[in-house]
């Protein structure tokens, strides 16, 4: 074999840009590969979305075991529907030939996310489709609300109460539960109308409430994760507060046993006590002036002693002091 300086570098640089341009399409497309790859992919037909986006996740019996990659349209001859590819990259599930795929939510703010059910002999082919007849969408909440409160914002309430009451007057001459049933129509317009400014607003309101809802959907799931944390800390602990509050309990009777069984010297000891405590009281400004004159005296006596194993002090006034003499008549 001839070695690297020996060849063509021509041939060994098209060569190093081949196996680079492999690796780079193989790093773009790494769940594709057969060994390292992100599992077999599947497809499911819905008949709509529901607001299922890649990166959802797939889960079996509430577990994650692989993730949305896909969403699109798709038409079968004539009928269009919305196909998603999906991988399943946890371990050996099995999915027989007649699972069935469902659109559930999430979260209260709506997102979403693939649930398969399991079912029938065999196995699900990899690639293969899970029918229209096997799958459900749910039903978003948001997207309800959102949509009522532009439906409502397009009706003239004026005019339906208006149309109400000359279907009443029409209806006059009418056997007396048929204009009674028209009446009570007429009344229930009236009052929609009179409530329109007010039934507008609610419905404005609720639906920037599921926007704000909507766009906190990640802070809000942290919330919750974390409660969910908290709570499972607290199950964990459980054995620890439990022995904590027996414990608790049983110093609680020691407790209780050490006073009865010394009762007959505790009470004399708190008289005595509290007849100390009671001559203190009277005696407070006495203590407080003794505190204040002697405070100078312990000040000097402390400088005295402060030096060592001796006394540190003089004496004033022992000799008669010098007095130099001057000259004079």
């Amino acid at each position: 074999m001839k070695p690297f300086s020996e060849r063509s570098p021509l041939v060994v640089g098209a060569v190093s840009l081949i196996v680079l341009a492999g690796l780079v399409l193989a790093a773009f497309r790494i769940d594709d590969l057969p060994l390292i790859g992100g599992g077999p992919a599947y497809r499911a037909a819905f008949r709509d979305a529901s607001g299922l986006a890649p990166g959802n996740e797939v889960r079996v019996a509430g577990v994650k075991v692989g993730t949305v990659k896909g969403v699109g349209l798709a038409r079968d001859g004539n009928t269009p529907y919305v196909r998603v590819d999906f991988r399943v990259s946890a371990g050996d599930v099995p999915l027989g030939s007649a699972t069935r795929a469902t659109i559930r939510i999430k979260t209260i703010l709506g997102q979403k996310y693939l649930s398969l059910e399991p079912a029938g002999p065999g196995r699900l082919k990899t690639g293969e489709q899970i029918p229209l007849d096997r799958t459900a969408s749910p039903f978003d909440v948001l997207e309800a609300v959102q949509g009522l409160a532009d439906t409502v914002g397009r009706i003239d309430t004026a005019q339906l109460a208006t149309a109400f009451t000359v279907l009443s007057q029409t209806f006059a001459d009418t056997p007396a539960s048929v204009r009674a049933s028209l009446d009570g129509l007429s009344r229930l317009s009236r009052t929609v109308a009179s409530r329109d400014e007010q039934l507008r607003s609610l419905l404005d309101h609720a639906r920037t409430v599921t926007g704000v809802l909507a766009q906190r959907d990640e802070e809000f799931r942290a919330l919750v994760g974390d409660a969910n944390l908290l709570l499972a800390e607290v199950q964990r602990r459980r054995d620890a507060i439990s022995d904590l509050l027996g414990a608790t309990d049983e110093l609680a009777k020691q407790i209780s046993g050490l006073v009865a069984d010394n009762r007959a010297q505790l009470g004399p000891a708190l008289r005595r006590l509290r007849t100390v405590v009671a001559t203190l009281q009277r005696n407070r400004a006495d203590l407080e002036r003794t505190l204040r004159t002697m405070a100078p005296f312990i000040t000097a006596f402390t400088n005295v002693i402060g030096n060592g194993r001796w006394f540190d002090s003089w004496v004033d006034g022992l000799l008669q002091p010098f007095v130099p003499q001057t000259g004079g008549r």
